[in-house]
């Protein structure tokens, strides 16, 4: 798969790709000041200007530029806050959720008041979506209806690294715009679309989507997607038949020894027609086939120990033992140096294979049998993990007291930029007044925050009212029976109106719930909220209305998984 959780739909792995996530820029680069100096030699823009974008001031120790943001999960918190704990100069006062289901989320309460309290509120969606609908404001709120994926075209990525391009099916309906429009247009009212488009043509007004494919593939060095071209990935689409289904090489046809959608890492420029690597790490295969082996992304030793491969090597390598990520001293020290252009020796000077856009140093590498990210071993030990190895820790609303001193969670911290509460929340016992344990998952009928799905009348049809999973002996205890509207209250005081599913698929003392319903918040129907025509055929109480605090600390995924919660018959 790719490099985060298995997805739920496609293009999620393509825009984790491109930096959506809080912590990075495009490629997983990070937010260092040489990140930065690439992405800007990527975009041919000046770094003064590009760091005068950001304020200079440092905030809690921390500069906004190379610090981590606000992820999704937690943007209400930026909002609520106290700003003088906040490493940033002020609270968030203005939101963009574009393709963001802010149902999703935990703590619902928390999320209404924020966006109540905020500026201004801009909802970018085929759907309204709760963003719009949820706040109690009289103003402030814009609705930009965009375009789906049946009215515009590019790439997009599944979570197999594999690309396909996607043609437009129709024109946009309605007032809908696409994303690009939507961007180039906010970049022209920013005054930063001359900016924002230096490399990329444009024609009847708007930016040319393949020179955006172009772009991403001048840039991203660290996963190989740069061997992609638009060219390449529509050959695959247009020629699907001729790859197996099974294998998804071509066995003919113009593509012939390729990979379907050429998934990454895809070495070297689209020129050197490399046919992706459809498994990481095979070391059967050389490099230039697909093969490769683990990377030597954490340096060469830890506590004094060499952590490079010792003796093993993808096929077909010269160098038959670890070795560190190619740069452009080590091709001089390995004698290879002139194996480079001219061209190519003037950009990769002082570069290493993840920041020379010439892709020299990668194809000198390759054409020697090694992989340009290096050779080491499989890291266990997460030395940069609050947690090296992976221990259990109680979660912070348990039933279970007797565990909390066994296995602790940790103190309160600083994460980034917001504080994040461990120890504060689970010295409280809230067992007693919430005996149950709630937990909360998918439907195989819905999708993410529902929105869609729940608006198509077919899916909608197979799943029509939000409930909770109940087992016989809770039930039987409450005086509920299965159908019986029930109020669920969670441990911070959520409270939520919905069907009780009486069931043995959950154990005594467990309780599950669907995340995919909205339109419904402590009871009271949202609908009134919704333009006219666009409330969806089934809405319902978000679950995570009742669910509580909770992050990871390293990528502060929210706690969707351990909770408590009291039943009773409504």
């Amino acid at each position: 798969g790719g490099t985060n959780i298995f997805r739920g739909h496609d293009n999620v792995q393509g825009a984790t790709d491109l930096g959506l996530l809080f912590d990075n820029l495009p490629g997983y680069y990070g937010l260092t000041s040489a990140a930065w100096s690439h992405w800007t030699h990527v975009w041919d823009l000046d770094m003064a200007w590009v760091k005068g974008r950001f304020d200079q001031t440092a905030y809690l120790g921390k500069d906004p530029m190379t610090t981590p943001g606000i992820p999704c999960s937690r943007w209400h918190d930026g909002v609520l806050e106290d700003k003088s704990k906040l490493a940033q100069k002020d609270n968030i006062r203005m939101a963009f959720f574009w393709g963001q289901s802010v149902n999703t989320e935990t703590r619902q309460r928390e999320v209404r008041d924020a966006l109540d309290k905020m500026d201004t509120v801009v909802v970018v969606d085929p759907f309204p979506t709760m963003a719009g609908v949820m706040h109690r404001r009289k103003n402030g709120v814009y609705l930009l209806p965009a375009a789906t994926q049946f009215e515009t075209h590019g790439s997009v990525s599944n979570s197999g690294r594999s690309i396909q391009w996607r043609e437009q099916v129709i024109e946009p309906l309605f007032e809908s715009k696409t994303d690009i429009e939507i961007m180039y247009r906010l970049a022209q009212k920013l005054g930063i679309a001359e900016q924002y488009t230096k490399r990329i043509a444009i024609e009847n007004g708007l930016p040319v989507i393949e020179e955006i494919t172009r772009e991403i593939n001048r840039g991203m060095w660290t996963i190989g997607m740069t061997g992609q071209s638009p060219e390449r990935i529509k050959l695959h689409t247009q020629n699907w038949g001729t790859f197996s289904n099974k294998t998804l090489e071509a066995a003919g046809g113009p593509a012939k020894g390729e990979t379907y959608g050429l998934p990454w890492p895809c070495w070297g420029t689209p020129e050197a027609k490399h046919p992706g690597t459809q498994i990481l790490y095979n070391q059967a295969k050389h490099v230039k086939d697909g093969g490769g082996n683990f990377r030597a992304r954490y340096g060469v030793e830890y506590k004094g120990q060499s952590i490079l491969a010792d003796g093993t090597y993808s096929k077909g390598a010269e160098i038959q033992d670890g070795y560190p990520e190619f740069t452009a001293d080590m091709l001089k020290q390995l004698g290879w140096w002139d194996d480079l252009t001219a061209e190519e020796k003037a950009e990769a000077e002082g570069k290493n294979w993840k920041t020379d856009l010439s892709g020299g140093i990668v194809r000198v590498a390759i054409k020697h049998g090694c992989i340009p990210f290096g050779n080491a071993k499989a890291r266990c030990i997460v030395w940069t993990f609050p947690d090296q190895v992976p221990v259990h820790r109680e979660p912070l609303y348990t039933a279970r007291r007797d565990l909390v001193a066994k296995y602790p969670t940790y103190d309160d911290m600083q994460v980034h930029r917001l504080p994040t509460l461990y120890k504060s929340i689970q010295d409280k016992d809230m067992s007693g007044k919430y005996p149950l344990v709630l937990t909360s998952g998918r439907l195989v009928e819905y999708e993410g925050g529902g929105e869609e799905s729940r608006s198509n009348p077919w899916l909608a049809e197979l799943q029509q009212e939000m409930f909770v999973e109940i087992s016989p002996a809770d039930a039987a205890d409450r005086g509920i029976r299965n159908g019986d509207d029930v109020w669920l209250e969670g441990a911070e005081g959520g409270r939520i109106k919905v069907q009780a599913m009486v069931t043995p698929r959950v154990k005594p003392g467990v309780t599950f719930m669907p995340y995919h319903f909205a339109g419904v918040m402590h009871g009271e129907s949202l609908a009134p909220n919704y333009p006219e025509g666009t409330v969806p055929y089934v809405i319902g109480e978000s679950c995570n209305t009742a669910l509580t605090y909770g992050y990871d600390p390293v990528t502060q995924m929210q706690e969707t998984k351990a909770s408590l919660c009291q039943i009773v018959k409504a």
